[in-house]
């Protein structure tokens, strides 16, 4: 699998109740575990006081990668993605030998 650095933006639309918004992010946690269980979601941060994630995702393409690794979390329809595609460096520090 291909590694992709995501950046998601999640704005939630206006008049959407507090508990649907609760849900959904109930919803996106379990989400996100699965996908980490299945080596899809590698990392994710938070910068701080923001409603914005950067990750490192993987996928076998940009399309997969969106329709079926990043399209089945719950906020998908209030995101929207920056995905940038990923070679590995010659000096990163974290390359295996």
């Amino acid at each position: 699998m291909k590694e992709f650095l995501v950046e998601l933006t999640t704005t939630v639309p206006e008049g959407t109740e507090q508990a649907e918004v609760d849900r959904i992010r109930a919803a996106e946690a379990v989400r996100a575990g699965e996908l980490a269980a299945q080596g899809r979601l590698v990392r994710l941060w938070r910068p701080v006081g923001e409603l914005r994630s950067i990750g490192v995702w993987c996928a076998d393409d940009e399309t997969e990668l969106r329709e079926e690794v990043l399209g089945s979390l719950p906020l998908w329809p209030w995101m929207t993605a920056v995905v940038t595609p990923l070679q590995r460096h010659p000096n990163d520090p974290g390359r295996a030998s």
